[in-house]
């Protein structure tokens, strides 16, 4: 389909399904208990960073070029080896089927319904296996908590993944600690306690060997003992990169000390990313690390970005700061509590469409272009 049919497509359809991100939260909340609701909306603290992540994207402006043949539009991108039909991929979040029963098998396969990578987290409310079962031949990352408790976990579930076909191995290291989130203190409400996201433990025979008993319990308390890792260093990251051949790419740099660091002790790649603002409150916006973060890598490895994605125009200009690929991350799981795998489909098909017409409405025809595109910064 040109780029031109995209709007028209949408029009007359007779649809009253949400469009943008602010119907898709207000149609989660008739839906969901205020507990799943919150968890999903919420943020750290103050939710300082929350706001800015999403409102730092007014202060970059895109000054669009014309009067060149935008007729045709490839979005295709080259990341560590394998090359996808858009810079386009699902951020991990975790506990699913809190928003929805089909959790995280219908967003993977909507996901591979529209050529969007999936990252699956670490606490799936589905294992690596059903989830690599359920969309054979799609591309996958596996998203990692290092397991504080015992490492041996974190290396038997990067090897499940890669024997499962994943492409890449995604170690988040800003979950030290769990962030300070007022939302669930008000609504007393802590989905891994409740027995959310334990698809990939249950199912792991190292995890399982290890714990005293098999009760849903000692289960729960044993994730929660792992999941945060306030230890975690370099060294940790050496000893993971021995029991896996797929690349790995470090997910929460902020700092472009950081950025260097993971360059010099060989990472195949970063996110920049501040957990969508749920860690800690009043740390840079996203996308206000980028440019730096960018400067000093230098093109060595990719840079992809996570943290207030909301729209396709908001991916543009990532990419136009240097981005290699985005992440896209609660309006999927908003699409996921108000249609299940279908609300996914339909997320995700908006927001390839605007992706699309505003790349073409800027006067580029591919990634390079779209790299080489001037914005104006307030």
């Amino acid at each position: 389909m040109s780029t031109n049919d995209l709007l028209l497509k949408n029009i007359g359809a007779n649809s009253h399904y949400p469009i943008n991100f602010a119907e898709l939260e207000e149609g989660a909340k008739q839906i969901l208990e205020p507990g799943p609701f919150g968890y999903i909306r919420s943020s750290a603290g103050g939710e300082e960073t929350y706001r800015k992540n999403t409102e730092s994207f007014f202060k970059y402006s895109i000054i669009p070029r014309f009067l060149t043949d935008v007729s045709t539009l490839n979005t295709e991108v080259t990341i560590l080896g394998h090359t996808y039909p858009h810079p386009l991929l699902i951020a991990p979040v975790g506990v699913n089927k809190i928003a929805h029963e089909d959790g995280e098998l219908a967003v993977s396969k909507a996901a591979a319904k529209f050529g969007f990578s999936y990252i699956q987290s670490t606490v799936s409310s589905y294992s690596i296996e059903e989830i690599a079962a359920e969309t054979n031949g799609s591309s996958k990352w596996f998203q990692l908590y290092w397991s504080s408790q015992n490492k041996e976990v974190s290396f038997s579930m990067v090897k499940r993944a890669e024997a499962a076909g994943y492409e890449a191995i995604v170690l988040t290291i800003d979950t030290t600690m769990l962030g300070w989130r007022e939302e669930d203190i008000r609504n007393q409400y802590s989905p891994l306690k409740r027995g959310f996201g334990q698809g990939n433990y249950a199912s792991d025979p190292v995890f399982m060997a290890s714990l005293s008993d098999h009760s849903q319990e000692t289960i729960v308390n044993n994730i929660l003992e792992n999941i945060y890792h306030p230890t975690l260093n370099w060294i940790n990251i050496s000893e993971l990169r021995k029991h896996t051949t797929l690349p790995i790419l470090i997910k929460g740099i902020l700092h472009p000390e950081d950025a260097k660091l993971a360059v010099e002790k060989g990472m195949d790649g970063i996110i920049v990313s501040n957990h969508g603002g749920r860690q800690l409150d009043g740390v840079i916006a996203s996308i206000d690390a980028l440019p730096e973060v960018i400067r000093v890598v230098n093109g060595r490895i990719p840079v992809l970005f996570d943290s207030g994605i909301r729209r396709g125009s908001d991916a543009v200009k990532a990419l136009a700061l240097g981005a290699t690929a985005v992440c896209i991350g609660r309006p999927v799981i908003w699409g996921l509590a108000t249609g299940g795998q279908i609300g996914v489909e339909r997320v995700l098909e908006n927001f390839l469409q605007e992706f699309r017409v505003s790349i073409s409405l800027s006067g580029a025809r591919n990634l390079e272009e779209v790299k080489n595109l001037q914005l104006l910064k307030d």
